[in-house]
Formats: C-alpha cells, structure tokens, sequence
C-alpha cells in the first residue's frame, strides 16, 4: 500500500480565507511550469525526501517549508499571480 501525504494550506486575499489540500507532486508540477513559464529559481521548492518522509516530524518541517514556497511566490507575483499559480490556489473560486 502506498501512502502520501497532503497538505493543507490556509490561503488568505483580503477578507476572503480558505484552504486548499495539495500533495507535495502537485507542488513539484506547479513548480516546474513557474520554472518554465516565469524563470523562477528552480531550488525555491524545497527537495523531495524519501526517507521517513512521513515521520511526523519531517511533515511539520516540510509544511512550513512549502508555505514560504508559496509566500515567496506571492511576493514575486505581487500584482497578478501567474494562471497556473492561481489555479493551484483556487482563486478562482473566492475572489472575483
């Protein structure tokens, strides 16, 4: 049986706040069109661990890591966040 794990992040604009639950590929595909399409870094995301990769205390460290991924995103995009970023986000669902 294979085992992942989700993560979930608290997205917050303006006085709209959600969350959304991404596995870490699904942060590895986003990464890899920004990469191509928008020349980000490509050793902003944080690597992908194998060992005891679900140990409680490597998920904790990793969550926080993807979540200054994703800020340091935000702060690169400040005006309009690339499509794909947006998607992964659901901006199109909460902010019109």
């Amino acid at each position: 049986i294979s085992s992942f794990q989700v993560y979930i992040i608290q997205v917050s604009v303006g006085n709209h706040q959600w969350t959304v639950k991404h596995r870490y590929s699904d942060f590895h595909d986003l990464h890899e069109k920004l990469v191509s399409e928008k020349k980000i870094d490509k050793n902003l995301l944080p690597p992908k661990k194998i060992i005891g990769k679900n140990s409680k205390s490597l998920v904790e460290k990793r969550q926080k890591e993807l979540e200054i991924y994703l800020q340091t995103l935000l702060v690169k995009f400040p005006v309009t966040a690339p499509k794909v970023l947006s998607h992964f986000l659901h901006f199109h669902l909460y902010v019109s």
